[in-house]
């Protein structure tokens, strides 16, 4: 099981403006691949945005802070932001937040087809995404 910096996700009010500050101040480029198809009839149909840096990618969203209500998820992923790490093995990794005692909501792909996302928080309360990617 190994865990690799994938995004950082920011929630905002104004996903059109954030964008355009990512591309004009920090020069990020659009992400053209490796970008989930967004389940919008699931729960969540905000807007999104994505830039990366060749490496890792910013995720930008519409904030939404019902999301968690509709989809009966404990973590709402979307009200704040969060940081997000890509597995090869969701199953082992569970198995181990299991192990550790640390409770966590399982999104599976109610939010993106072909990512099986947990999402869960660390001890100060910042919210972080452990998912892995449909084999393709």
């Amino acid at each position: 099981m190994k865990l690799t910096l994938h995004h950082v996700s920011f929630s905002s009010e104004n996903v059109s403006r954030l964008d355009t500050f990512y591309r004009d101040v920090l020069q990020l480029d659009a992400v053209t691949q490796d970008i989930p198809k967004q389940e919008k009839n699931k729960g969540y149909a905000g807007q999104l945005a994505f830039r990366t840096d060749g490496a890792v990618q910013t995720h930008i969203a519409q904030k939404d802070l019902t999301v968690g209500f509709k989809t009966g998820h404990a973590v709402n992923p979307v009200e704040r932001g969060h940081i997000a790490y890509r597995t090869d093995d969701i199953e082992a990794f569970k198995a181990h937040l299991d192990a550790q005692d640390i409770p966590y909501s399982d999104w599976g792909h109610t939010a993106a087809a072909e990512w099986h996302q947990v999402f869960f928080y660390d001890p100060d309360g910042n919210v972080i995404e452990v998912h892995q990617a449909k084999d393709r």
